[in-house]
């Protein structure tokens, strides 16, 4: 085996050894965290679909994270049109905004929101955690749209100009199903990232409308239960397919337009 193979194997192991260890933790039968299991059972995956404790905070991010993502949406993909196709002065401080929320660390930005919404009333919400969780899940939503903008032909568009399709037909009919993929992508990112995220939600939802991860943390500081090794394995399986639909999205364009893969 070459060095550089051994390396990357060596990287794949550190990267997924976690997951080897929480996954079969969510079948254990026993109530302690021994590893590997000594039996295994659907005690407490039972359990979590029984716990409204569990399943109330698992609804509160799934809303969380749709309206992020939603509204991550509206905000990203006119903005990185007009970065991206327009020129105009300011336009690299622009991009240098939009992508800027990368380098600050979740808690200043957590806690910027925290002093912010809790003037308005929006602390222990989740229209409040949709909003800060929105800031966070710009930037690479951004990314996505604006990388997706730059692979596209424009001459699409203006052969279906020439061929009399109207700005709103042309963009209909031939820009968004070229775009869709980078589009549905950039959405599951977002939906991940709010899903996944905890600073922010610790100091933002509050025990109102606790999500998830501040539901994992809260039962660690209290008392390890053995559920958190369910909630990890649902939580890693949405990573999975996040990481999945926009590859297989691609591919089942490309089989419908006959492009060969």
């Amino acid at each position: 085996m070459s060095p550089v193979r051994l390396i990357a194997w060596i990287v794949l192991v550190f990267i997924f050894a976690p997951v080897l260890v929480v996954v079969p933790m969510a079948f254990n039968a026993e109530s302690s965290f021994d590893f590997p299991p000594t039996s295994y059972g659907l005690t407490y995956v039972r359990a979590y679909f029984a716990d409204p404790r569990w399943t109330g905070p698992t609804i509160n991010s799934l809303l969380i994270g749709a309206g992020t993502a939603v509204l991550t949406l509206a905000l990203v993909v006119p903005a990185a049109f007009a970065l991206t196709r327009d020129t105009f002065r300011g336009r690299s401080w622009m991009n240098l905004f939009m992508i800027m929320p990368l380098t600050v660390p979740h808690i200043v930005i957590a806690l910027g929101y925290y002093y912010y919404f809790g003037s308005l009333g929006l602390v222990q919400s989740k229209l409040g955690v949709v909003l800060a969780h929105t800031c966070l899940a710009v930037p690479v939503a951004y990314l996505i749209v604006s990388a997706t903008l730059k692979g596209f032909d424009r001459n699409l568009e203006l052969a279906a100009r020439n061929l009399g399709a109207t700005p709103l037909g042309a963009f209909r009919h031939v820009t968004l199903p070229v775009l869709r993929p980078g589009f549905i992508a950039a959405a599951l990112f977002s939906f991940i990232h709010s899903f996944d995220e905890a600073v922010v939600a610790i100091f933002i939802s509050g025990s109102a409308s606790p999500t998830l991860p501040r539901q994992m943390f809260d039962s660690l500081r209290m008392q390890a239960d053995p559920v958190i090794s369910v909630v990890s394995t649902l939580i890693l399986a949405a990573l999975t397919v996040a990481a999945v639909m926009p590859r297989w999205l691609k591919r089942r364009r490309e089989r419908r337009l006959g492009v060969p893969s």
